[in-house]
C-alpha cells in the first residue's frame, strides 16, 4: 500500500420513516413489520441522530464508506429510492460500498428491488452484478457478501448458500494471493449471541471458508451492538470479526447507541497493522471516541 487507507463502517440505518404503505403491501409479513415500526423501531431508529453520526463520519474523511444492509424497515420499493438518496449523501457510488440485509429482503422480491435501485453501490469493479462482488481500492479487497433471504414473520434468518460460498472462497485465494488486505463484508455476524431465529443459517460453513482460504477482517451489523470476535485462519493466524450497532439507534438501558467505526489500514502483505476506532454516541448526548483497538 502507498499510504495508510481508512475504511468507515456503518450499518443498521433504518431509514425513517416509513413511506406510504399501499394496504395491498400489507398482505404478507409486511403486515408485522409495519406494526412493529409503528408500536416500536420508529421511537428507536432517530433520523436526526443519524445524521449526525454521518456529518461526524465525513469529518473523518474516510477513503471508503461500508454500509452493511438493513437501509429498509419492511422491504417497499420506496424504501430503496430513499436509501439511494442517503447513500449519495454518504459519496460518490466508487466511494461507498453497500450490501443487504434481512429487512432489505422482508419478502420475495425485495431484494431485486433493492439490487436495482442500489446497483452502483452493490457491484463489482468490472460491473458485475451479484454476490459475492469485489471492489479494489489502494491494495484493499472489498468483498461483499449477500446473506439477506425472505423469511416467515418474526423470523431474521440469513444465509449465504453453497454456491455464494463457492465463490467467496475463490474471491479470497485471488486477492490473498495479489497481497491485499481483504475486508469481507456481511451483514449477519458468523459468531453472535442472539437467539436463534436471527443468526446466519451456514455460519459454520462459512467460518470453514475463512479457516481455509483466509481474510483479513469481517465486518457485520444486524445484532445492533458493538461485538468483537476472533476466528481462525489458515496456518494459525487469526481473523477479527467486528460488528457495529445501528448508526440511528437512540440509546437505551443495555443496548448500544449510534455507532461507526473506522478502521485505519496500513502496512502490507505479512506485515498488516489495522487501528480501529469507535465513535458514537455517548451518555452525555455528544458523539465522541467511544474505544480504540488494535487489530493486527
Amino acid at each position: 500500500m502507498a499510504a495508510m487507507f481508512t475504511l468507515a463502517h456503518l450499518s443498521d440505518a433504518h431509514l425513517g420513516p416509513l413511506p406510504p404503505v399501499p394496504i395491498r403491501a400489507l398482505a404478507n409479513k409486511r403486515m408485522t413489520g409495519f406494526l412493529n415500526w409503528q408500536r416500536k423501531r420508529r421511537f428507536i431508529h432517530d433520523p436526526a441522530l443519524l445524521e449526525r453520526i454521518v456529518a461526524d463520519l465525513k469529518a473523518a474523511r474516510p477513503d471508503h464508506i461500508a454500509a452493511t444492509g438493513d437501509f429498509a424497515n419492511i422491504g417497499l420499493p420506496a424504501e430503496f429510492a430513499h436509501a439511494r438518496q442517503w447513500l449519495s449523501g454518504l459519496g460518490e457510488p466508487r466511494d461507498v460500498t453497500a450490501v443487504p440485509g434481512n429487512h432489505d429482503a422482508y419478502v420475495r422480491g425485495s431484494l431485486e428491488a433493492m439490487q436495482a435501485t442500489l446497483a452502483d453501490y452493490m457491484r463489482g469493479d468490472g460491473g458485475d452484478h451479484g454476490f459475492p462482488f469485489v471492489r479494489r481500492r489502494d491494495g484493499v479487497a472489498l468483498i461483499g457478501l449477500s446473506t439477506g433471504i425472505p423469511t416467515p414473520p418474526f423470523m431474521a434468518t440469513g444465509a449465504l448458500g453453497a454456491s455464494q460460498l463457492d465463490r467467496f472462497a475463490a474471491a479470497l485465494d485471488q486477492n490473498g494471493n495479489e497481497g491485499l488486505f481483504r475486508v469481507v463484508l456481511i451483514h449477519h455476524p458468523p459468531i453472535s449471541k442472539g437467539p436463534a431465529h436471527k443468526r446466519l443459517i451456514d455460519a459454520v460453513p462459512f467460518l470453514s471458508v475463512i479457516a481455509e482460504h483466509g481474510a483479513e477482517l469481517i465486518i457485520h451489523g444486524h445484532d445492533h451492538e458493538h461485538a468483537f470476535h476472533w476466528t481462525s485462519g489458515p496456518d494459525g493466524t487469526s481473523v477479527p470479526i467486528v460488528g457495529i450497532s445501528s448508526a440511528s439507534a437512540i440509546l437505551r438501558p443495555g443496548k448500544d447507541g449510534a455507532a461507526y467505526n473506522l478502521f485505519r489500514i496500513d502496512g502490507k502483505p505479512g506485515a498488516w497493522s489495522c487501528e480501529m476506532e469507535t465513535r458514537g454516541l455517548a451518555p452525555d448526548g455528544t458523539i465522541k471516541t467511544l474505544k480504540e483497538r488494535s487489530l493486527r
